[in-house]
């Protein structure tokens, strides 16, 4: 009897590096119940919390990332990699993984390496346009490298990228709009604006809203979505005045229902932000955030633009955008068609099943009636 797949994935920090790895996990465990999934991550991230929520063991790894601006904050950094490095050779053993796939963050860097060592098969997964640190440095020893954007390529060994796409919720494609308008009492005529900067909240993008919702919301068939996320939202409650067709939120649980209801989005341009917008058509404004490293969000926001799914707004701009740019293309319903079709055309909706499929093959395995995953 062949024993089933093990599969360990190491990914962790953000969002954006979690959440595509429980995505490849569930499309592993859809293609073959009987796998053995397991992850590796820190204990102060969120993929303590997360991972464990979507039915996962989670084993922890030490590791820390190395302070660019801070060095005497890496005083610590080679005791904690070595024991990084020693736990995750404990836990590929124990574990006995087939191969081990890595979604990005400071944790895939041990795991991934000493997977390597122990000559299992690894998988890289890159979201962003330009390859992040640890993923450049995990490429040589990588038998996949799957990503998400055309530019990443530029970081990696070309022979051995194939373009996958980033994985999404499966739910964005299944949320009928006229049942997510009517949950966020939104009429069908009207337009919405849904404005987002993640779960902490956007500075810049709050500062500019703050400033120009009462002139949006001038005009008369013009609905307003709004996260402040956490870290503004009891401010902005108190100083920004209440609007019937104001939502003013702390924080959005249905994605889902927001993407569906949406004529346009004003957001950052993070990698998962901008392969959601892609998979459910939406189109956005994209204002980079200047404060991530590499400039990530800049060249995300490029391939959109180049492409015709987005418009870039440099965040200097956001004022100026307010003013001009949303309230046209609210009122614009060819250019968003046009954005959505071009969003569609380069969007990867399939992106986890394909690379849950790879991993699979990777490992030799197939289905008991002898056909491939």
């Amino acid at each position: 009897m062949i024993r089933a797949p093990r599969i360990l994935f190491a990914g962790g920090g953000t969002g954006g590096h979690v959440y595509p790895a429980i995505a490849i996990a569930n499309a592993i465990r859809a293609l073959v119940p009987e796998a053995a999934i397991a992850f590796a991550g820190t204990q102060d991230h969120l993929e303590w919390d997360a991972v464990p929520k979507a039915g996962y063991a989670i084993h922890p790894i030490t590791v820390s990332g190395f302070h660019r601006r801070q060095l005497f904050r890496n005083l610590g950094f080679p005791f904690k990699l070595v024991k990084g490095l020693m736990q995750s050779w404990r836990l590929v053993g124990d574990f006995d993984a087939d191969v081990a796939v890595g979604t990005g963050g400071y944790v895939a860097g041990p795991v991934l390496m000493a997977a390597s060592l122990r000559a299992r098969p690894v998988v890289v997964q890159e979201q962003n346009a330009y390859a992040g640190v640890t993923n450049r440095l995990l490429a040589g020893r990588a038998a996949q490298i799957h990503i998400a954007f055309p530019e990443a390529k530029q970081g990696f060994p070309e022979e051995k990228c194939r373009l996958s796409g980033n994985p999404t919720r499966a739910e964005l494609l299944h949320t009928d709009r006229a049942a997510a308008r009517d949950a966020l009492g939104v009429p069908e005529e009207a337009s919405l604006l849904l404005v987002f900067g993640g779960s902490l909240g956007s500075l810049a993008l709050n500062t500019a809203m703050e400033k120009h919702v009462a002139a949006l919301l001038a005009e008369e068939d013009v609905y307003v979505l709004w996260q402040t996320g956490r870290l503004y939202y009891e401010r902005l409650r108190a100083r920004v005045q209440e609007h019937p067709r104001l939502d003013l939120r702390r924080y959005i649980d249905r994605m889902d229902q927001a993407y569906a209801a949406a004529n346009l989005v004003l957001c950052r341009a993070g990698a998962i932000t901008c392969s959601e917008l892609l998979v459910t058509g939406t189109p956005a404004l994209l204002v980079p955030s200047p404060n991530v490293a590499e400039d990530h969000q800049t060249k995300n926001a490029r391939s959109m633009d180049a492409a015709g799914a987005a418009v870039l707004v440099p965040e200097a701009a956001l004022d100026e955008a307010l003013v001009g740019q949303v309230p046209a293309l609210l009122r614009d319903q060819a250019r968003r068609r046009q954005m959505a079709e071009a969003a569609r055309a380069i969007a990867r909706p399939g992106a986890a099943e394909h690379i849950a499929r790879d991993v699979l093959r990777l490992v030799g395995w197939q289905k008991e009636e002898g056909s491939s995953p």
